[in-house]
């Protein structure tokens, strides 16, 4: 079984940034991709950013392309999702993902970001 954690987020005013991390432990050679996905109060999930665990491929929704970014090291088996140019709208709970080869999806316990003056 993979374990996830996720940390980083806080409250950020419009135009800011923030780092948010994802530690994996457990089953970490199962891993085939990661990803983030977030969910704002009254609305359903939506997918962010995704990246391959070994190639690197990258992923991302409309909304976030050219204002967020997604990395990993493989060293730490920690991915990363830096998001500059932050909205209001970005306000929701940030869930990372592990996709094994086998197709299991296991998610963390979020983390939140708000974003407001």
């Amino acid at each position: 079984q993979v374990q996830l954690v996720e940390s980083g987020g806080d409250l950020v005013q419009p135009g800011g940034s923030l780092r948010l991390s994802c530690a994996a432990s457990g089953g970490i050679d199962s891993i085939k991709t990661m990803g983030w996905f977030r969910q704002a109060p009254g609305k359903e999930r939506e997918f962010v950013a995704r990246i391959s665990w070994s190639g690197g491929d990258l992923i991302y929704a409309d909304s976030v392309k050219g204002r967020f970014a997604i990395s990993k090291d493989n060293a730490k088996n920690t991915v990363y999702l830096q998001m500059n140019s932050l909205k209001v709208d970005d306000t929701a709970v940030y869930y990372c993902d592990a996709r094994t080869l086998l197709s299991f999806v296991y998610w963390g316990k979020g983390t939140l970001v708000t974003v407001s003056s």
